[in-house]
C-alpha cells in the first residue's frame, strides 16, 4: 500500500501535521517547542488529564481503552516508571503507524513526553518490530535530533521485539520490554497497571500518541469540533482490497464505511468490507453505511479495531479469504494455551476444506463447536478475534458458504488473495 495520507473533508489536525517537514526544525516551527509546551507546574499535569479527559479520545492501538483513564491508572502506581509507544503494527493490513513514524515521528515522540511527564515516567521506549527498518530508521534520526537538541525532557531509546501478530499487544509488549519474551497475560482487570521490572508501564498507540501532543498543546476543542458528539475526533484507515489507490486515509468518526472506501476509489462494487482487520469483522451490503464509531459498529456486530476497512469485490471469494487468513492467525499463536495451539489449526482445516468444496457431512457443525470452545477461553483475546471473523464470515456469505458446502465452490476460490501476508499464506 501507499504512504500517502488523504483525508476526507473537513480537514484533521493529523492531516494538517503531516504537510509539514518530519525535521525537528520544522516541527517546532509548526507548534513550538516542547520546553514552553509542558510548562513548569503541577498545575500542568492536572491540566492534561482534564483536556484528555474533555476530549474523550480513545486509544486507537485497537482496543479503544480511554486515554484519561489509562492515564490515571498510570499516575496512581508511582513515579519512574516507562512510557511505551507501540509502534508494532502487527497487523500485515495497516499502515498508519509505519506513516506516522517515518512522516511525523517528531508528533508522536511529543505525544510521548507529555504522557511520561503527566505520570512522572523516567523513560520513553518507542518499540518498532524487527525487520521494519525503514521505519527504524526515521525513528532513531528523530531521537538523534532531539537528543543534540537536548530537546526531550524524558530519555528517548528504541527497542526491536520480534515482528508477531500478538507481540504489539500491550501486555506482550511489556513483557518483551522486561524479559525478552513477547507473551501476552490474562488480564481480567484492566485497572490493574502493567509493569516492567517493578514500576508501572503505560502503553500507547504511536496514532493515539499523535493526537495527545495535539490535545496537550491546543487544548480539547479542536479535536471536538470533528467527528460524532459522543465519540469526536479524527482517525486514521488504511483502506486495502478492490480500490484503485489503497492507503492511509483520516476520517472523522462517525462517517459512514461506504464512504471510506470510496476515497480508496473502488474498481468494482464490494460484496463485503472487512472491518476492524484480520481480527475483525465482515460487513455485508446492508451494513455499509454504518458510521465508523465503537458504537454503531458493535450494533452490526464489528469494531474500529486496528483501523482497517478492506473492500472485497464482487470477484472475489470470501470464504477463501477468511479461510487464509484465519490459516495465518493460527500460525501467529503464542503457542501458550489450547484455543490457540490446537482449537485455530483446527478452524482454519475445516475452513480449508469449506473454501476447496471439500466439506464433510460433519463439518458445519464441527465448526461451530470449535468456534463455540475457542472463544473467550484463551490467555489474550487473539482467538476470540479469529472466533468473530470467523462468524461474521460464515453469517455474511451465507449463501456462498452453503454451496462450498454442498462440494460446489465458487470459481474465485483458489484465485491469489488481494490480501496482503508477511508469509507464504496468500495463495
Amino acid at each position: 500500500m501507499g504512504n500517502d495520507v488523504r483525508q476526507a473533508p473537513p480537514r484533521g489536525a493529523l492531516h494538517h501535521l503531516l504537510g509539514h517537514p518530519t525535521d525537528l526544525s520544522g516541527h517546532i516551527d509548526a507548534h513550538g517547542p516542547l520546553a514552553v509546551a509542558l510548562g513548569r507546574h503541577e498545575s500542568w499535569q492536572a491540566a492534561l488529564g482534564a483536556n484528555l479527559e474533555a476530549s474523550g479520545l480513545l486509544g486507537r492501538g485497537g482496543g479503544g481503552f480511554p486515554s484519561a483513564t489509562k492515564l490515571a491508572l498510570a499516575r496512581a502506581h508511582g513515579d519512574g516508571g516507562t512510557l511505551v509507544v507501540n509502534g508494532m503494527e502487527g497487523e500485515p493490513a495497516s499502515d498508519k503507524d509505519k506513516v506516522l513514524l517515518t512522516r511525523a515521528p517528531h508528533l508522536v515522540l511529543d505525544g510521548a513526553q507529555f504522557l511520561a511527564a503527566a505520570c512522572r515516567a523516567r523513560r520513553v521506549v518507542v518499540c518498532v518490530p524487527a525487520g521494519r527498518d525503514g521505519v527504524a530508521t526515521a525513528v532513531l534520526h528523530a531521537i538523534s535530533e532531539r537528543s543534540s537538541a537536548r530537546y526531550a525532557r524524558v530519555s528517548e531509546v528504541i527497542v526491536r521485539p520480534p515482528d508477531r501478530f500478538v507481540a504489539g499487544e500491550e501486555s506482550a509488549l511489556t513483557n518483551w520490554i522486561d524479559s525478552q519474551t513477547a507473551l501476552p497475560v490474562f488480564r481480567p482487570d484492566k485497572g490493574v497497571p502493567l509493569r516492567i521490572g517493578k514500576r508501572a508501564a503505560l502503553v500507547h498507540n504511536a496514532e493515539t500518541l499523535a493526537h495527545v501532543a495535539l490535545i496537550a498543546r491546543n487544548g480539547p476543542e479542536p479535536f471536538l469540533a470533528r467527528g460524532m458528539a459522543e465519540e469526536p475526533g479524527t482517525c486514521l484507515i488504511t483502506i486495502g482490497g478492490a480500490v484503485a489507490q489503497p492507503g492511509v486515509v483520516e476520517i472523522e468518526r462517525g462517517t459512514p464505511l461506504r464512504d471510506i472506501v470510496r476515497l480508496g476509489t473502488p474498481v468494482e462494487s464490494f460484496q463485503a468490507l472487512l472491518v476492524g482487520g484480520y481480527g475483525g469483522s465482515w460487513v455485508g451490503p446492508d451494513d455499509f453505511g454504518t458510521p465508523y464509531a465503537s458504537i454503531p459498529l458493535r450494533a452490526i456486530g464489528a469494531g474500529a479495531g486496528v483501523g482497517v476497512i478492506i473492500a472485497l469485490g464482487a470477484t472475489g471469494c470470501g470464504v477463501a479469504e477468511t479461510a487464509r487468513i484465519t490459516r495465518y492467525l493460527a500460525g501467529q499463536s503464542a503457542g501458550q494455551c489450547g484455543p490457540c495451539v490446537f482449537g485455530l489449526p483446527a478452524i482454519a482445516d475445516d475452513l480449508a476444506r469449506l473454501a476447496g468444496g471439500q466439506s464433510d457431512p460433519g463439518l458445519m457443525t464441527r465448526l461451530q463447536r470449535r468456534l463455540g470452545q475457542v472463544n473467550g477461553r484463551g490467555a489474550c483475546r487473539h482467538p476470540d478475534g479469529a472466533v468473530s471473523l470467523v462468524r461474521s464470515a460464515l453469517s455474511v456469505f451465507r449463501a456462498d458458504v452453503a454451496a462450498h458446502e454442498r462440494g460446489e465452490p465458487c470459481g474465485q476460490w483458489h484465485r491469489p488473495s488481494p490480501l496482503r501476508f508477511p508469509g507464504p499464506t496468500a495463495r
